[in-house]
């Protein structure tokens, strides 16, 4: 399953996936991964959840992105939860780049049996409707 926290710029989202990733890993029976661009959120989620950051390894776009969010859920098949904060920063705004890449997330979702949970920083009416056919917005 494919989660989005949709809202603009300091309508708190980050806090809200800060709480969810350290939901995760209190109800997690494996591993928790939170994806961010640069080192922020070190002292705001539990010390057990992998906290991965895109600049330390020059992930830029969506093709990257999606190549790095692979190598992730490849590399350990205990991970239950994946979620990344400020994806329009890692990716870009272009928003038919972002539904493709969401559109495949979540078939990579379905494969591997892990949940992803993305923050996005726009309004929900600049997105293309045909992200909420495989997302849901929380």
């Amino acid at each position: 399953m494919v989660n989005l926290i949709i809202g603009n710029k300091g309508s708190g989202k980050t806090k809200r996936l800060i709480d969810l990733v350290n939901q995760a890993v209190e109800n997690s029976n494996g591993n928790v991964v939170c994806v961010e661009k640069e080192r922020l959120l070190t002292y705001a989620v539990n010390y057990q959840a992998r906290l991965v950051e895109t600049d330390h390894y020059n992930v830029s776009g969506y093709d990257a992105f999606y190549g790095f969010l692979s190598g992730i859920v490849a590399g350990d098949h205990d991970i239950t939860d994946v979620l990344v904060d400020a994806t329009l920063k890692i990716g870009g705004r272009d928003y038919d780049a972002l539904c493709i890449f969401l559109k495949k997330v979540s078939e990579l979702s379905n494969i591997a049996d892990q949940d992803f949970t993305f923050t996005i920083s726009a309004d929900e009416s600049d997105l293309p409707s045909e992200i909420f056919d495989f997302c849901k917005k929380i």
